[in-house]
């Protein structure tokens, strides 16, 4: 697709040809994007300019809980979560994801979980792993992480090639290309959505047809450099780390997400479900969420000197 043409009035599916030429094309954009090398420039900064530097644990001892949200999605599928939450009396807070880049999503994560007081448990669904596993590292008050039916990449993986090596997953076929103007000019870049047509059966299956319907309506499309992009710091690597694996993930994979649950060292639950496991069984997700807060409690992990 020509860059520079305008934005498309309609949605236009993705060709069926197969799962794999889809997620090659998906790369297409990716290489452009220079600030994935300078990813650890971001969350200093962001530190600098705030006193989170100096986070103690909050008065009750009871870390925050971070929700960070995926792609095709926004910060209200965690409704049902916090609500559990907030009735067991946990703090506790979904922030947007721009879902632009992961260098720049993991920017905007680490900013602004550094600017809240005391320790904090951050929880990513879907590509929200992948933005939590690269912004959390270097943070002093992060406690735990929890991956939601998440992407766990590691140094140098893309989820391009995490997609690539799943046989569960079915979501490439069902993608729809748009562009986005990128504030430069007439300049445009591609976004995926998934078509409304297919978007039950691959991301929300379990969800009432109804619910999912609106969820479709609503979806935030995705840019396409997020599925190339390298990630550069691993926060699991220095967290301890919990996940909710779905058995029945047609979207990120359940095959692959309990792999990467499994080489993170993760605290595994796994529940029948599909990828929107945190809609149609907030109160799994919120109990595991639990078992971490009671696990971290209001102690820090310590920072390996860089």
């Amino acid at each position: 697709m020509d860059p520079q043409s305008p934005i498309r009035p309609a949605w236009h599916p993705v060709s069926p040809a197969s799962r794999r030429s889809v997620l090659r094309g998906m790369v297409g954009m990716a290489a452009a994007v220079a600030a994935a090398s300078v990813i650890a420039r971001p969350f200093a900064a962001a530190q600098e300019g705030t006193s989170m530097t100096d986070a103690t644990p909050a008065a009750n001892g009871s870390p925050t809980v971070v929700l960070v949200h995926g792609a095709f999605a926004d910060a209200s599928g965690w409704n049902g979560v916090v609500e559990r939450l907030q009735a067991a009396g946990t703090p506790v807070v979904a922030i947007p994801n721009p879902l632009r880049g992961v260098a720049h999503d993991a920017a905007y994560v680490a900013s602004a979980i550094a600017q809240i007081p005391g320790p904090v448990l951050a929880v990513g669904h879907s590509y929200g792993g992948a933005v939590i596993t690269n912004a959390c590292t270097g943070l002093p008050n992060v406690s735990g992480l929890v991956y939601v039916a998440a992407f766990i990449p590691d140094e140098g993986e893309t989820l391009l090639q995490i997609l690539g090596g799943s046989r569960d997953s079915v979501i490439a076929p069902a993608l729809v290309e748009l562009q986005y103007p990128t504030g430069n000019g007439a300049e445009t870049a591609v976004e995926y959505a998934i078509a409304a047509g297919r978007f039950r059966d691959v991301f929300a299956a379990d969800v009432p047809p109804k619910d999912a319907a609106v969820m479709a309506a609503t979806q935030r499309p995705i840019a396409q450099v997020c599925f190339g992009e390298e990630t550069r710091a691993a926060a699991w690597k220095s967290i301890p780390a919990w996940a909710v694996v779905p058995t029945g993930d047609k979207a990120a994979g359940s095959d692959v997400v309990r792999s990467m649950a499994r080489r993170a060292k993760a605290a595994i639950v796994e529940a029948e479900g599909s990828h929107a496991i945190m809609v149609s069984q907030p109160q799994a997700v919120a109990d595991q969420i639990m078992t971490a807060l009671a696990a971290v409690g209001g102690t820090l992990i310590a920072t390996p000197a860089a």
